[in-house]
């Protein structure tokens, strides 16, 4: 009988679950906003202190839930030889979050040539993107506007899928909601394209 209800339980309060990808150059704060998400979402969640994160050498996991939803986070190292790796994870994801390291300028042309070669792949096509221009809170920073400039040059290779950018900052947490929020609505609604994962009832 436990059993029984039990499964009823899982089956009513289920999540369907969504595979996000988190890629970005070394550096760019991709570890740091995985952190603040789960801060944020996950009320009981103790994570690292953000500015001890040092930089992701393979795979970092994390999850969050939001009503019916739950997010499972792969953040992935941006090093030039880890970013061969990354195509390993693309047929299992349902979106990325790409995130722009906006304090250092100099280095976005490299970030949208590592976007552009992610965007090449047939197995992310269709996916929802969300472009973090991070670090807004450093003086001197790139605005969004700037950072959204360079990455219109991939315009052709986004195609019709959703693509938003959002200016965050992992550090301090300003824009992450929102960021968060618009991947949710997003990725349900391409649920039809790319299914989700539904946890088996035991």
């Amino acid at each position: 009988m436990f059993s029984l209800f039990y499964g009823l339980w899982q089956y009513l309060f289920r999540r369907d679950e969504f595979f996000i990808l988190i890629l970005g150059l070394d550096n760019a704060g991709k570890t740091t906003f995985l952190e603040q998400a789960q801060m944020q979402f996950n009320r009981s969640y103790k994570g690292k202190a953000l500015d001890k994160i040092t930089t992701t050498v393979g795979l970092n996991i994390g999850k969050i839930d939001i009503s019916s939803v739950r997010l499972c986070f792969w953040d992935l190292g941006g090093q030039d030889e880890l970013q061969a790796l990354w195509d390993k994870y693309y047929a299992e994801s349902h979106g990325v979050i790409y995130v722009v390291d906006s304090s250092d300028p100099d280095r976005l042309g490299e970030s949208r040539i590592a976007f552009e070669h992610m965007l090449e792949s047939d197995a992310l096509i269709g996916v929802p993107l969300l472009v973090l221009a991070n670090k807004q809170d450093v003086e001197g920073c790139a605005p969004a506007s700037e950072v959204k400039k360079e990455f219109n040059k991939t315009a052709k290779l986004i195609g019709h899928r959703a693509c938003h950018m959002q200016p965050v900052s992992a550090l301090t947490g300003e824009g992450v909601n929102e960021g968060i929020d618009w991947l949710v609505d997003s990725v349900k609604r391409n649920a039809p394209w790319r299914p989700p994962r539904e946890p088996e009832i035991s």
